[in-house]
């Protein structure tokens, strides 16, 4: 059988997105793209909606509507930018701590389980998803030829 690595990591990474929605949503009535952008803005700190837009590779305009709606739930507190412009400043708030904080160790649980379950040693699978992670970076910083 031939192998095709991008095909499989595409289809994988689109499964698990499914299926993270699923037990999201089931089980939290949040969907794993706010739940995603929460642990993001939790990750950098203060962020502006372009970082987070970047960091969840979607457009602006779709993350101001997700802040927006982030923020109507008591989530997300959104500030102007003290540089000015048109830039908003993202942090979470107590309560969007408090959701990513049991929602992220709840569901790593649940993957490290899938992993598990797999038969692929889960701390393996992890030091190598990070690995082309930094290699990943490594090749976006560098000018192209």
């Amino acid at each position: 059988m031939e192998r095709n690595l991008s095909l499989d990591l595409h289809v994988l990474v689109a499964r698990l997105d499914r299926i993270a929605d699923r037990i999201l949503r089931a089980e939290h009535n949040i969907s794993y793209s706010r739940f995603l952008a929460l642990t993001l803005v939790g990750e950098l700190g203060f962020t502006t909606q372009r970082a987070l837009a970047e960091g969840l590779g979607v457009t602006e305009p779709s993350v101001s509507r997700m802040t927006a709606v982030l923020a109507a739930e008591g989530l997300v507190d959104v500030q102007p930018d003290p540089a000015g412009g048109n830039r908003r400043q993202l942090s979470l708030t107590d309560k969007g701590k408090q959701i990513v904080t049991s929602l992220r160790q709840e569901f790593e649980e649940k993957l490290a389980a899938l992993v598990a379950h797999s038969g692929v040693p889960y701390d393996e699978f992890a030091e190598h998803t990070a690995r082309l992670l930094a290699t990943l970076d490594r090749t976006e910083q560098e000018p192209t030829r």
